[in-house]
């Protein structure tokens, strides 16, 4: 979790009730409404990208293909590799869902 969430309890407590809501929402139109309320289009284009990237990975892509293909850098590559091979990763258990 992001440092200054971590250190800021008004914060934790906002993420928490975030998570929660999306969390007990079933309605993808409005799930995908309220996206686009909360991030901006480069914010949206980022999130897009990155479960791109996590997508990729999983198919057993090569980190070099995916930043080329994708115009992507190889640390943020990298960073999303580590969560998919971590030990109980959401990352997994999101995919799962597909």
């Amino acid at each position: 979790m992001n440092k200054n969430i971590v250190e800021n309890p008004e914060l934790q407590e906002n993420y928490a009730e975030l998570c929660r809501l999306i969390a007990e929402t079933t309605d993808e139109n409005f799930l995908k409404d309220f996206f686009d309320c909360l991030f901006s289009p480069a914010e949206r284009i980022d999130l897009a990208r990155r479960w791109l990237l996590v997508k990729e990975l999983k198919k057993g892509k090569a980190q070099r293909e995916i930043a080329k293909k994708f115009n992507m850098s190889l640390c943020r590559i990298t960073r999303g590799s580590k969560e998919l091979h971590k030990e109980n990763s959401a990352f997994q258990r999101m995919l799962e869902k597909l």
